[in-house]
């Protein structure tokens, strides 16, 4: 059981995500985790709603998974990716290219899904200047996106309602159009796609990529968009001749009822980042694939001008392997429409509370928006009371459990929202 005065170490110490140190949360201190379950240092043992923030679809201390890191650290747990390769790299890459469409042909493996987005930017850019149009260096997005917490990344996140904006002053200034308006359920209106659509007209010669969440717009607000507002994206795309990034880190691998949700909309990007569940929840790793004339024009100039230091490390290449593995094999489909369904019938009560805004469910993601920014200390006590682990942000609570969550576990997550929204109100 870790003590009081540890706790009060971590309180005084250590930094926690989005926490200060002057006026630190509480935390929760966890002894170890089975399946859907975190067992805490006091005993007390909480369902996960929240799959360490969407990576652990496959649960925690999953056999299969322990005994591949295992494997591989019998063997090296990191070698230079310079000059050298790995089996575990080689694998893991045919099996992306495997089961990503087609044109995606070559993977680059670096840190963590923020560091993809970094290296999808980069790549944009140096595409252009190998097809001698290095004045296309213009990013453009819509509001409500969020795509990591590292320096360029942040500069295609909401430079107002996103988390950020304590760094404008020192972001390089790209170009945000409206919000998607149109909900995943509603019927499709062509004027919700304008306001992006006019905003690259304007600057097309400019425009290096359009940079997107496909569907789902993840940390920066929980919306679900409409699919044809994405083929739009494509089409704009191509009519203009940029680049188009999607940012699957938190969608892919089947979460928003898809394997990858660019699927709702049946289009393909030019580089594709993903992160979070492609290890399971294991190991830190991301991945960003581009088509191999995106390849070509990189090359055109040169080096990829990127190399982490622990790029491809073989303890995360090979449990990415072994989730991969797990998702193909599983009936991924039937498990996240069963997690669909219980979300809906669970968070269908919510909808009648009077501080409740909307309530919303795609795939294995449930969110409640209330009509006001949460106490995230005190709704969080409240959970942990009625056994289960949720993190609100701002007005959302939502959870996106792993995917071997049981029909009681959901119906036990989805009460313990509606009583803690209702004693809120």
């Amino acid at each position: 059981m870790i003590s009081p005065e540890d706790l009060a170490f971590d309180a005084a110490h250590i930094w926690h995500p989005y926490t200060s140190l002057t006026h630190p949360l509480p935390v929760y201190a966890v002894e170890s985790a089975e399946g859907c379950l975190l067992k805490l240092s006091d005993g007390r043992v909480l369902i996960d709603g929240m799959a360490s923030w969407w990576a652990c679809i496959h649960g925690y201390n999953h056999p299969r998974m322990n005994a591949a890191i295992a494997e591989q650290l019998s063997k090296m747990s990191h070698v230079m990716f310079g000059g050298i390769t790995h089996q575990s790299a080689i694998d893991l890459s045919k099996q992306l290219v495997e089961m990503t469409p087609d044109v995606l042909e070559t993977v680059f493996l670096s840190d963590s899904g923020s560091i993809a987005i970094e290296v999808a930017l980069k790549m944009a850019l140096q595409y252009w200047v190998g097809l001698e149009q290095p004045d296309r260096t213009q990013f453009v997005t819509v509001r409500g996106g969020y795509h990591g917490d590292t320096y360029h990344a942040m500069s295609v996140c909401d430079p107002v309602g996103g988390m950020h904006s304590l760094f404008a002053s020192s972001l390089p200034k790209y170009l945000f159009a409206d919000r998607p308006q149109i909900k995943f359920d509603q019927p499709w209106d062509e004027s919700d796609f304008e306001s992006l659509r006019s905003l690259v007209m304007q600057q097309e010669e400019t425009v290096a990529a359009i940079v997107m969440e496909p569907i789902v717009q993840g940390a920066g607000g929980m919306h679900f968009y409409h699919p044809t507002y994405l083929k739009r994206v494509r089409e704009l795309c191509d009519d203009v001749g940029c680049l188009l990034i999607l940012d699957e880190i938190a969608t892919g691998f089947g979460r928003s009822g898809k394997l990858f949700a660019m699927d709702h909309a049946g289009i393909v990007p030019d580089i594709l980042c993903l992160g979070k569940a492609l290890t399971g929840g294991y190991v830190t790793l991301g991945a960003t694939m581009t088509t191999r004339s995106v390849a070509h024009g990189i090359s055109a100039c040169g080096v990829l001008m990127h190399g982490p230091t622990f790029m491809a490390n073989p303890l995360a290449c090979r449990v990415a392997l072994e989730s991969v593995r797990l998702v193909r094999e599983m009936d991924w489909a039937l498990q996240v429409g069963r997690i669909e369904a219980g979300l809906r019938r669970g968070l269908e009560a919510a909808k009648g509370l009077a501080n409740v805004a909307d309530v919303r469910v795609l795939g294995a993601i449930g969110v409640v928006e209330m009509v006001k920014p949460v106490d995230v200390a005190a709704m969080q006590r409240e959970f942990v009371a009625r056994g289960v682990w949720v993190r609100p942000f701002g007005k959302l609570v939502y959870v996106m459990p792993p995917f071997c969550i049981s029909d009681e576990q959901i119906e036990g997550l989805t009460a313990a929202i509606v009583a803690v929204c209702a004693s809120a109100s």
